[in-house]
């Protein structure tokens, strides 16, 4: 029977982490033709390519799976090695893990912190939008997600963590210039909102929902943080919606404001795994989800 040449993933999965083959090469102490041997020979094995060599160096779907697999084996061992050779240099484990920005600015550097304080951990992670986190699980980039679908990909398994709670907010200065007459289509065309990016559809989605207004009839900043959403806010230079737990002391002082207090949007989160995930993953799940039931409304 065929079996997969180890190697030839180390050398895939190092292309894709340096994003060049000369890169690759140097992490690998190996020549870059050699790298670019080991792919090749990696191509013939499978049958199908597993790279598409343009800027950035991406995956085949294939690519994909042996990239993941090769990351699953890699942890596995990390965590093996030092229990059956006590005596051999300590590796820093990784732990990559894909995370929507709002949970990653409320709560989720937290629940983790036991984890990271205590054992050799390096912590990569991913912010993207709630709803395409578990890209990050099919591409073999991470080893858990934080995201808004509840049903688990194959090999992993999903966790209902809590709803996380959005209002529509701004700063008494920004209400009364743009929204004196209340928010509605008229003003709302008008008043410069904030979404994370081109593919955040929770902004769109909420404006469309509560005012039937489409995507481009009204001005909306594109910014990749949400710490930064709430500081345009507060600084009076866009309107907001963001997570009312990230917001809680800026209410309490009256630097924002609930534009619509009957109105909200609320997110359930799930923590996304995998299945065979022991020792230090294991735990981070557990953290994970004990700390987001605790700290999260939950139904």
């Amino acid at each position: 029977m065929n079996q997969i040449d180890y190697k030839l993933l180390r050398a895939l999965n190092a292309v894709i982490q340096c994003q060049s083959f000369e890169g690759a090469a140097g992490k690998m102490c190996i020549s870059q033709s050699a790298v670019s041997q080991r792919v090749k020979q990696l191509e013939e094995f499978v049958g199908h390519p597993v790279l598409i060599r343009g800027r950035p160096i991406t995956l085949t779907p294939i690519g994909s799976q042996l990239v993941g697999h090769f990351k699953q084996v890699d942890q596995l061992e990390r965590e093996l090695v030092p229990k059956i050779l006590p005596e051999s240099p300590l590796q820093p484990i990784k732990l990559s893990i894909s995370v929507n920005a709002d949970s990653l600015a409320i709560w989720f550097i937290e629940a983790l912190a036991p984890l990271i304080k205590f054992n050799p951990i390096e912590l990569d992670i991913l912010v993207c939008d709630e709803s395409r986190t578990t890209d990050k699980l099919k591409s073999g980039e991470a080893y858990g997600a934080i995201s808004t679908m509840e049903n688990p990909l194959p090999g992993y398994r999903c966790d209902y963590l809590g709803d996380l709670k959005y209002v529509l907010v701004a700063s008494k200065g920004f209400q009364a210039r743009y929204f004196s007459n209340g928010v509605n289509q008229e003003s709302l065309k008008h008043a410069p909102g904030v979404a994370y990016d081109q593919l955040d559809n929770m902004h769109l989605k909420f404006i469309h929902d509560n005012f039937g207004l489409p995507p481009g009839s009204y001005p909306c900043h594109t910014v990749r943080s949400s710490e930064a959403f709430v500081e345009l806010a507060k600084k009076g230079l866009a309107y907001t919606l963001i997570p009312e737990l990230q917001i809680e002391n800026e209410l309490k002082k009256k630097e924002l404001v609930n534009l619509l207090p009957g109105k909200s949007l609320s997110n359930k989160l799930y923590w996304h795994s995998w299945v065979l995930g022991k020792g230090v993953f294991k735990k981070a799940s557990e953290l994970i989800i004990n700390y987001a039931r605790n700290y999260l409304p939950y139904e």
